[in-house]
């Protein structure tokens, strides 16, 4: 991995990792620019697959992210907002790159990547951008990764097909968003749907794990772990329509997804954890 971005994988991690991805019936791929080397990857370990998934990108990003030093990149490695550029040549160039990287002639899904403003994306002609790498048949869907406040806008814009959202019943604020842009009949993908694993044992913080323990949600486990729990949680969102989780470990992988089949939690159980968390005060 470029430095910086990502966590370390070994040689053959990948291929082992995305074949069993696809194995395991997922058919949603989200990667970046901005995610080191993850392109490449895909495009070298699983093109001849690629009538097999979805596969969603990113622009705006930097088109080489090696030289960003650490200071100016944000906790996931990737460089910060400050760096990205939404004019009609980054674009396009983001966009043929990742055709060329992932070997492949479309993307399902281009999205801006770190929910630039409104005013941004017009004076830029993003959105037109966009629009004519759709005529092209490069491109597939218009999409955003949208957080608050820009997302109320991206909703009004009335232009995008897909919205990426962060969510989980740990970090629920963009709960009106979501319902609102799948009202309007947009797509909903969730990030952050398992805010991102336990502590040690995931990538997750202990300022937005507090809020389990301070809620006491291990009651209501009943023999599953915490990560399934939030998963299953996630997808008992009526508005959600695919959520995004991450991993390295092939065991991990095959416990996310028989979580999955278990399917939603029931009503009262998400009514309790809401109403447990509600005491909880937010994070700050």
């Amino acid at each position: 991995m470029v430095a910086g971005v990502g966590r370390p994988l070994s040689s053959g991690q990948p291929a082992a990792i995305l074949n069993a991805v696809l194995d395991a019936g997922i058919n949603y791929i989200d990667t970046a620019v901005d995610y080191g080397y993850a392109e490449e990857h895909i495009g070298r370990h699983i093109a001849h697959r690629r009538s097999e998934f979805y596969l969603a990108s990113k622009c705006g990003c930097p088109l080489d992210n090696a030289g960003f030093q650490p200071e100016e990149r944000t906790r996931f490695g990737v460089p910060l907002p400050r760096f990205h550029d939404y004019s009609r040549e980054s674009i396009v160039n983001a966009c043929h790159q990742s055709l060329r990287r992932m070997r492949t002639d479309y993307l399902d899904i281009v999205q801006f990547h770190f929910s630039p403003a409104r005013e941004v994306l017009e004076q830029e002609g993003a959105i037109e951008t966009l629009q004519d790498l759709q005529r092209q048949g490069k491109i597939r869907y218009l999409g955003c990764s949208s957080i608050l406040p820009n997302i109320f806008d991206h909703i009004a814009m009335d232009v995008f097909d897909v919205l990426q959202v962060p969510y989980s019943i740990l970090q629920p604020e963009h709960s009106e968003a979501i319902e609102r842009a799948a009202s309007a009949g947009l797509g909903i993908v969730i990030r952050g749907g398992v805010a991102r694993g336990q502590p040690g044992a995931g990538q997750g913080t202990a300022q937005v794990w507090d809020r389990w323990e301070q809620a006491e949600l291990d009651d209501l486990l009943e023999g599953m772990t915490a990560t399934e729990f939030l998963l299953r949680a996630t997808i008992s969102n009526p508005h959600v329509h695919t959520t995004i989780v991450g991993t390295l470990n092939p065991a991990h992988l095959q416990e996310n997804v028989a979580a999955v089949r278990q399917g939603p939690l029931s009503a009262t159980v998400i009514e309790e954890a809401k109403r447990r968390l509600d005491f909880v005060p937010d994070e700050q």
